[in-house]
């Protein structure tokens, strides 16, 4: 999809501004000044789903997401992001297989590589979600990986095996 046009892209940029300073009540102000036919735009709806998820309103960010894979099935984001949705939603078990196919079509994007990992160390899979880390990893950045995975709640189970790599 071609990118936005002014003076849509000035308010999008304006956007992620407000949201790169916290504020997200700008932001939404910024979104809301884009024209109604940009308003499905992939980038707009990135915003979106992004306070979406500030709030913490995984049915949105989820409808959001999936509005964007729609539109957008040739970028990782909506990829991860409706699965990171499923996966704040309590349904672990499908944003792994949601996010399944995307990480061959995507084979060097360390999120998905990441997120499968978590996924499957949540679904009780700790070989599963090793052999994805070690993916990402291959990928990746691998000390700052193995930084963050030290600390992430999902990934708690593996952190003495993380420790290691």
């Amino acid at each position: 999809m071609k990118p936005l046009g002014p003076p849509d892209s000035h308010h999008l940029n304006a956007a992620h501004g407000w949201l790169e300073l916290g504020d997200a009540d700008s932001a939404m102000e910024e979104i809301g000044r884009i024209s109604t036919a940009s308003q499905i735009h992939p980038d707009v709806l990135a915003i979106r789903w992004e306070l979406s998820a500030r709030d913490q309103d995984w049915d949105g960010a989820h409808t959001i997401a999936q509005m964007a894979l729609d539109l957008a099935a040739d970028q990782p984001g909506p990829w991860i992001q409706r699965s990171f949705a499923l996966h704040e939603l309590k349904l672990t078990e499908e944003a792994y297989e949601c996010l399944l196919p995307a990480a061959e079509q995507f084979p060097e994007e360390t999120t998905i590589a990441y997120n499968l990992a978590c996924y499957s160390c949540q679904l009780g899979q700790p070989a599963r979600a090793l052999e994805w880390f070690a993916k990402a990893q291959a990928v990746g950045d691998a000390d700052r990986l193995k930084a963050m995975a030290l600390h992430d709640p999902d990934l708690a189970s593996l952190r003495a095996e993380i420790e290691r790599l």
